[in-house]
């Protein structure tokens, strides 16, 4: 089994992915704009080639990856950027795997809607816009509040909730550089994620995790140490409606064998809305929240259900899995953290990693990276346990910088 791994090095997290392909047996090339000298150790012992290639440059990627002679049977890639990249490569090489047609649904958030909503599936009010006069059109029809942010964006980046007119024109300024953006009714409610790795397009393994707060608030108020909760009885009946709706995405979308992620929304009537969704992994150490939920290795059962079509995993959940990002206050380099020893002495049974940046360590900018200066992340059975905890980190633990 020859796999053509777009992006092995980056972001970090494709570094394990490269590990799981390795592990399962596949011969592991990867492709990047990575000089091959500033490949981690770790990415390194596990490639059996690499190619330095623009993966900006679609026809130079072809050229560089038809170059090396080999005849790949996988092309994969799990960062959003390139999705579509490896569906091109796959079709230019004749590698079976998710079209470009495919791809494209999962990475344009108007054509994926539109599908969604095709399968008779609730989704937002939504229309694309490419100008100004557009983003206004659809405000006058949907009303306030909606939400603006990138067509084929990943994440929260650029993504804002307008309040009204006044707002809206502040938005249009701070989104000129986006070429085209989904203008959408905005749904109030709960925020929770449906993520699966399929084989053929059904799940052998689920989760669902919920945002405290919604992404969007978290983005838009500094102080606000972000939490997300991977929930260990997500059978129970208040999530059914999510996981009934994502297993209805799948299809309408044409998934195939993968990791997907998907957001979606529980209203306080009950309402369940999809969000969107990527074909692709989570980020912000959501795998490593689900690893931990059940003591499993879904770097290398992702690579095994996209490889050989198998998942070895166990699917039992264990825990309630609760990651805490924190915000330092002020700028400049990490100058103290107050609260850290208090927290360990209380709950250090139950944290299964803390990565806070230490004194002397530049902040980073909280609104490039939901990491932020670091994160506290807790387990335990029970979820008024694991909230109790997680909400002790975000309030007793504090970061100063200056």
């Amino acid at each position: 089994m020859k796999v053509l791994f777009l992006s092995p090095n980056y972001p970090s997290e494709m570094q394990d992915f490269t590990r799981g392909l390795a592990e399962v047996g596949a011969d592991v090339v990867g492709i990047g704009d990575t000089p091959r000298e500033g490949l981690s150790k770790k990415v390194r012992g596990h490639l059996a080639g690499y190619i330095q290639a623009s993966l900006q440059d679609n026809a130079a990627v072809l050229a560089a990856v038809r170059a090396t002679g080999v005849r790949f049977d996988r092309v994969e890639c799990l960062w959003e950027p390139f999705v579509e990249l490896a569906a091109w490569l796959r079709e230019q090489l004749d590698v079976p795997g998710m079209s470009l047609d495919t791809a494209r649904a999962f990475r344009d958030k108007e054509l994926m809607k539109q599908r969604v909503e095709a399968a008779g599936l609730r989704v937002p009010h939504h229309t694309r816009a490419t100008t100004r006069e557009e983003v206004w059109a659809a405000a006058e029809r949907f009303g306030f509040p909606l939400i603006v942010k990138p067509i084929a964006g990943a994440g929260s980046a650029d993504t804002f909730r307008v309040n009204d007119a006044r707002e809206l024109e502040a938005v249009l300024a701070r989104t000129s550089h986006v070429p085209e953006v989904s203008v959408e009714e905005f749904v109030d409610g709960e925020e929770f994620t449906f993520d699966t790795v399929c084989i053929d397009g059904k799940p052998a393994y689920a989760n669902i995790a919920q945002y405290h707060p919604r992404p969007l608030i978290a983005r838009s108020n500094e102080w606000i140490s972000p939490i997300v909760v991977t929930i260990r009885d997500m059978w129970a009946p208040k999530y059914q409606g999510g996981i009934e709706l994502g297993m209805g995405v799948l299809e309408a979308l044409n998934m195939g064998s993968g990791f997907t992620h998907m957001e979606w929304y529980l209203t306080a009537k009950g309402e369940v809305v999809f969000g969107e969704i990527g074909a692709r992994s989570a980020g912000g150490h959501l795998v490593d929240q689900m690893n931990w939920t059940g003591d499993i290795d879904l770097y290398r059962e992702w690579a095994r259900a996209v490889c050989w079509k198998s998942f070895e995993g166990s699917t039992a959940r264990k825990h309630n899995v609760a990651i805490i990002f924190k915000r330092a206050l002020g700028e400049g380099r990490i100058q103290r953290i107050e609260g850290l020893g208090g927290y360990m002495a209380r709950y250090g049974e139950h944290v299964v990693a803390e990565q806070l940046l230490r004194p002397g360590t530049p902040r980073r900018n909280w609104l490039q990276t939901l990491v932020s200066d670091g994160f506290v992340c807790v387990r335990h059975p029970d979820l008024g346990a694991t909230l109790k905890m997680a909400q002790a980190a975000a309030t007793d633990v504090t970061l100063f910088a200056g």
